[in-house]
């Protein structure tokens, strides 16, 4: 890509969040710009006194005006930069999983690389560039993956809402080597059939991973219901762990139909049923119905896009856990999750208790979880505090 360059001065008192670690940096606390006001050209970026604060992409279509890359003056647009960056990126991860072949390489802001997303699936790599900054220098990133991993083929998954805001068109490419149309991949010693170009996210759920094992000692010969399913990763994890009888819901039936097929590849396909339905209507009929179930598992996708969809998806929430808590039988557990940022960790509990009320049941928090860490937190950007998973009981 040819380099342009831009010089972002912010204004006063503007830089004590920067300063403190977040990367993000608003269009409105921006004070002068100099330079090629192009998408995604690289910004110089100084406080209002003048003093170099560091490097990063500039967007003038974006709320997020720029992103930092490196608090240093260094060369941050060349294919050395984000080789050193990534590898950094995958020690960390094979000191906490080593060995393991399928994990989360680069989790954007969570590794100095806000808008950029690498998941390694066995010999394969699925990417998103989700940012204008990013996109223009993905030549650098396949090159520096090309060099580390050697992958047999790379998909870019950019089939997301998130870069519209960045003025980016969506689409899934093949950007090297050939994609198979399902993989299998391995966790905690089962397999999944991953849809690489067409399933959800970049294929697998791969920040829930250590969340499954939450299922181990408590649905050994019991009825668990799997709402959300997707694959089935929940709910075949819980018939592997003893389950009598397993219910997975999902509306998509290309996921129902993954979910049927990796129970199959477990031998655990006589205990599992998968239901291609709405799940919130299938846990309002259960009930009709007189079901009850030791284990209702609840992972929806994200309810909350923005800020502004809060309110509306509270309500979404709040519906799913009150019927799913009506379904439990006494000391039956209800693991239920949100991976909305903008539903937070105390107002997510918060809501959980209101829903335990309506339901007319008490509760008891046995865990309170977040995501895999393959998808590092930094406590000064809590928007990479996504995932919350919280075990109750009903006592």
């Amino acid at each position: 890509m040819q380099e342009h360059r831009i010089r972002l001065t912010l204004g006063k008192g503007e830089d004590r969040r920067i300063k403190a670690g977040h990367p993000w940096i608003f269009s409105n606390e921006i004070r002068e710009l100099q330079g090629d006001r192009l998408r995604g050209a690289t910004a110089e970026i100084y406080d209002a006194g003048g003093g170099f604060i560091g490097l990063g992409h500039y967007n003038p279509q974006s709320l997020i005006a720029a992103r930092l890359l490196s608090r240093q003056r260094e060369e941050i647009d060349s294919v050395e930069f984000f080789r050193q960056r990534i590898a950094g990126a995958n020690e960390l991860r094979q000191g906490r999983y080593p060995g393991l072949a399928t994990y989360r390489v680069v989790f954007g802001e969570g590794d100095f690389l806000p808008g950029l997303i690498v998941d390694k699936y066995e010999e394969y790599l699925s990417v998103q560039f989700l940012t204008a900054g990013m996109d223009a220098r993905r030549e650098m990133v396949i090159a520096a993956l090309t060099e580390l991993f050697a992958p047999r083929g790379i998909v870019a998954r950019n089939d997301v809402a998130v870069r519209s805001l960045e003025g980016l068109p969506e689409a899934v490419e093949i950007l090297a080597g050939d994609i198979p149309d399902q993989l299998a991949v391995t966790e905690h010693g089962l397999r999944f059939l991953v849809d690489l170009t067409g399933g959800q996210k970049t294929g697998h759920f791969l920040d829930q991973k250590e969340n499954h094992l939450l299922l181990q000692g408590i649905v050994a010969g019991k009825e668990v219901l799997d709402c959300f399913c997707y694959s089935g990763s929940w709910g075949v994890h819980a018939a592997a762990y003893g389950a009598a009888a397993v219910t997975c819901v999902d509306i998509s039936e290309r996921a129902a139909a993954l979910a049927r097929e990796n129970a199959r590849l477990n031998g655990v396909a006589n205990a599992v049923t998968v239901e291609a339905c709405d799940a919130f209507e299938r846990l309002r009929s259960f009930r009709h119905e007189g079901r009850r179930f030791d284990v209702v598992v609840l992972d929806p996708p994200a309810f909350v896009k923005s800020k502004k969809a809060l309110k509306e998806a509270e309500k979404g929430y709040l519906t799913i856990n009150r019927r799913g808590m009506e379904l439990l039988n006494p000391g039956g557990y209800l693991i239920t999750c949100s991976c909305s940022y903008h539903m937070g960790r105390e107002p997510f509990r918060e809501l959980l208790a209101r829903a335990a009320q309506q339901a007319g049941r008490q509760l008891r928090l046995v865990a309170a979880r977040s995501q895999a860490p393959d998808h590092p937190v930094l406590l000064a950007v809590p928007e990479t505090d996504y995932l919350k998973c919280f075990v109750l009981q009903a006592v």
